[in-house]
């Protein structure tokens, strides 16, 4: 039970990073922890989708209105939109095949760290409570 509550309290607290100091005491002191989880929870959906993804950049033109500033006939300048092309930059995730047998290995080695890095995670956090106690 305590250990869901604080795994729990541990992903919270990564959305929260700016938080209250407990929170920022904790997030500082459980970084390693979080990290390796969140590279097992990647690979163990890596293995469920039997590929995993990938991102890579991509340049496209497109047509857009671009501003322009032009003499009218009495000389005066005038801010005008014209239409010109502009490169845009877009991510684009694909799929990259994976071998089950590296990647279960892999699953292997990050909950045996996980399990590893747990106690200190765990006293950290209990640390932090102590030490920067909310009010509620």
């Amino acid at each position: 039970m305590s250990r869901n509550l604080t795994l729990t309290s541990l992903a919270c607290l990564t959305l929260a990073a700016c938080g209250t100091p407990q929170e920022q005491c904790i997030s500082r002191n459980t970084d390693e922890y979080r990290t390796v989880s969140r590279l097992l929870a990647q690979v163990e959906g890596n293995l469920a989708r039997g590929y995993a993804w990938d991102e890579r950049v991509v340049t496209r033109t497109e047509l857009d209105f671009c501003p322009a500033i032009l003499r009218n006939k009495d000389g005066d300048r005038v801010l005008v939109q014209r239409s010109c092309w502009r490169d845009v930059a877009d991510t684009e995730r694909f799929r990259v095949p994976i071998d089950p047998v590296v990647e279960q290995r892999k699953a292997e080695n990050l909950r045996g760290r996980l399990a590893a890095l747990r106690p200190n995670a765990e006293r950290a956090v209990q640390a932090c409570r102590a030490a920067y106690p909310e009010e509620g």
